[in-house]
């Protein structure tokens, strides 16, 4: 056991050089079979999975839970840099140092001497400085930014949001509402075509409608349709429990029948 483990196993407390250190040991020779071969393609879902399980723990308003889990995605930070070390392109450092300018140069109105005195003009001020420091020269660029990568409601919300600041908006919900029933009318044309691409179009257009009526609405449609997920499992199982309590097997039941106890269910 070399010098540097026996220290790590001396200590109570640790650090973000300590956390580094152990992420460095686990990839070198003699370290864990697992975490040598680990390339950042092969890990990126679990840096996805941390983040949504630091969202579960600030919804459960649980310290506890979001301690364990920020350290989780912070590992995923130093594993990832850890990779870009071995490979001489850049390490810890100039992460944090790189994250440490991009804040500085973004407030202006703390560093500097710009007035910002409200939320409003923070914001205004950030996506000026995020467009001149990204090179983004038109409204398009700034649209073509937004990672592909995104839940498809999250990006299709920024994206909207994007759009509106070129003008390019509805006046109200009530709009957007008016583009939904459009939408809506079409698909049933589409659908007596029987074409499968032109009605998974159509249905792509009716969900971009609706992140719109959500937008323009102040809410957020990722965690709408999240809540509308809770309350389906809810409902489905007290659907399941009536079943179950009249003696039946759902999968024995008629579709009328599975309707009624699911209106049942929704009361």
């Amino acid at each position: 056991m070399n010098s540097e483990i026996t220290e790590l196993l001396k200590k109570d407390k640790f650090n973000i050089d300590d956390l580094t250190a152990i992420v460095k040991i686990l990839r070198s020779e003699n370290g864990c079979p697992w975490d040598k071969v680990q390339t950042h393609s092969s890990i990126k879902k679990d840096f996805l999975e941390e983040v949504y399980e630091v969202m579960e723990a600030i919804d459960c308003d649980s310290p506890e839970m979001m301690q364990e889990e920020l350290g989780d995605v912070l590992l995923q930070v130093v594993f990832h840099s850890v990779i870009e070390t071995e490979r001489g392109n850049f390490g810890l450092d100039e992460v944090i140092t790189d994250i440490c300018k991009k804040l500085i140069i973004r407030h202006p109105h703390v560093f500097g001497s710009v007035n910002a005195d409200n939320v409003d003009k923070v914001l205004e001020n950030w996506d000026n400085i995020k467009k001149e420091t990204k090179g983004q020269e038109t409204y398009t660029d700034t649209l073509k930014s937004v990672p592909k990568n995104f839940p498809a409601l999250m990006r299709a919300q920024k994206l909207g949001k994007r759009a509106s600041r070129a003008g390019l908006d509805f006046a109200s919900a009530e709009t957007a509402y008016g583009s939904l029933e459009s939408e809506v009318k079409e698909m049933g044309s589409v659908l007596c075509e029987n074409d499968k691409q032109k009605a998974a179009k159509q249905l792509g257009e009716i969900m971009f409608s609706c992140v719109n009526i959500a937008r323009k609405l102040g809410l957020d449609a990722e965690e709408v349709l999240s809540e509308v997920n809770g309350r389906f499992i809810d409902r489905f199982e007290r659907a399941e429990n009536n079943i179950r309590q009249d003696g039946l097997d759902m999968t024995a039941l008629s579709i009328d029948e599975l309707d009624a106890y699911w209106q049942k269910a929704k009361k």
